[in-house]
């Protein structure tokens, strides 16, 4: 059953409106039940879970942003989707996860901040090695927010003629002013990197001068979300563009076994060995240990297996740690 936290934890959270909160404290309950052998209850709540979201989503969300697809140039710039993922979905260290609970915070009582002279965290830049949760974190973001989620493309972005970059960016901060949404620039270090790296030139300079202008000059209600696997190649003036800058770190054994009970939710699993997973998740991504538990839970359900054995887990693992090289 619950704990006396988590029963404080969903309280908090439903006296504050925070659903997203309070959905991931049930789910943490109904795991709990679930390791306690309580398995008809655990299914029964996570099933409420779902019917409790969808509702919500239907109940609370924004009316309906027209954005067409991107056309003309912008077309060959940005790709828009429309997430449903919200906060419980991703697996964070609790000190990034209290981050991103700021900048809902701040974005869902905007109006609020603004009666006050105060504008809500708006860009954020994420850092931290592949796999670890940066691009999932936008389109929760979106998902959370009912806002749709631009990807930049920086193969169209970037082109050999510098002049044509910088005006192929002011076309994406335009439509950043014009619609309202979370616009996420990855592998921002290709667009950022420092200005004054040896095989810089004048024209690369004067691109990044031109974003982190337009940065500046931005005073849309979008969100501007900016990733890097490699923080130390920026230029150090884009960290003072940036509302908050949130690192994201390879997952403790807490958080690595989160995910393998979230990526193993639907198949069959045994009595797991902590202790040992612990040794084979070490180092590993987030990302990395989602795709050996895929593989582990597609083995199984192949074989005409029952369960997922530690056995089995480990060395789907393992798999993962060798392709990493």
């Amino acid at each position: 059953m619950a704990t006396a936290d988590q029963v404080k934890a969903l309280v908090k959270s439903h006296g504050e409106g925070d659903s997203s909160r309070f959905y991931s404290v049930a789910l943490q309950v109904a795991a709990g039940a679930a390791r306690n052998g309580q398995n008809r209850f655990a299914q029964d709540l996570r099933d409420l879970v779902d019917v409790l979201r969808t509702q919500d989503n239907h109940r609370q969300a924004s009316p309906v942003v027209s954005v067409a697809q991107p056309r003309g140039e912008l077309a060959q710039l940005l790709t828009v989707s429309y997430p449903d993922l919200v906060g419980s979905d991703l697996v964070l260290e609790e000190s990034v996860r209290s981050r991103l609970d700021r900048v809902l915070r701040e974005q869902r009582q905007g109006d609020r901040l603004r009666s006050h002279g105060y504008l809500p965290m708006r860009r954020l830049l994420l850092t931290g090695p592949p796999g670890t949760g940066k691009t999932m974190t936008a389109h929760v973001l979106a998902g959370e927010l009912h806002l749709p989620l631009f990807q930049v493309r920086l193969d169209g972005l970037i082109t050999k003629f510098m002049g044509e970059t910088a005006a192929k960016l002011r076309l994406i901060f335009d439509a950043l002013a014009h619609t309202r949404g979370v616009y996420l620039f990855d592998e921002i270090d290709a667009l950022a990197g420092e200005r004054g790296s040896a095989n810089d030139v004048g024209e690369i300079r004067r691109v990044l001068n031109s974003f982190l202008q337009f940065l500046e000059m931005d005073q849309s209600d979008s969100l501007v979300i900016a990733a890097t696997n490699h923080p130390q190649l920026l230029d150090r003036a884009i960290f003072r563009r940036f509302d908050t800058v949130i690192d994201y770190p390879l997952p403790s054994p807490s958080v690595a076994r989160q995910v393998i009970r979230n990526r193993l939710a639907n198949v069959g699993v045994g009595r797991l060995e902590w202790a040992k997973l612990d040794a084979e998740t070490d180092g590993l991504s987030h990302g990395e240990i989602a795709i050996g538990c895929d593989s582990a839970a597609k083995d199984v359900i192949l074989s005409g297996g029952t369960q997922v054995t530690t056995a089995s887990l480990r060395s789907a693992l393992r798999e993962r740690r060798e392709h990493m090289g």
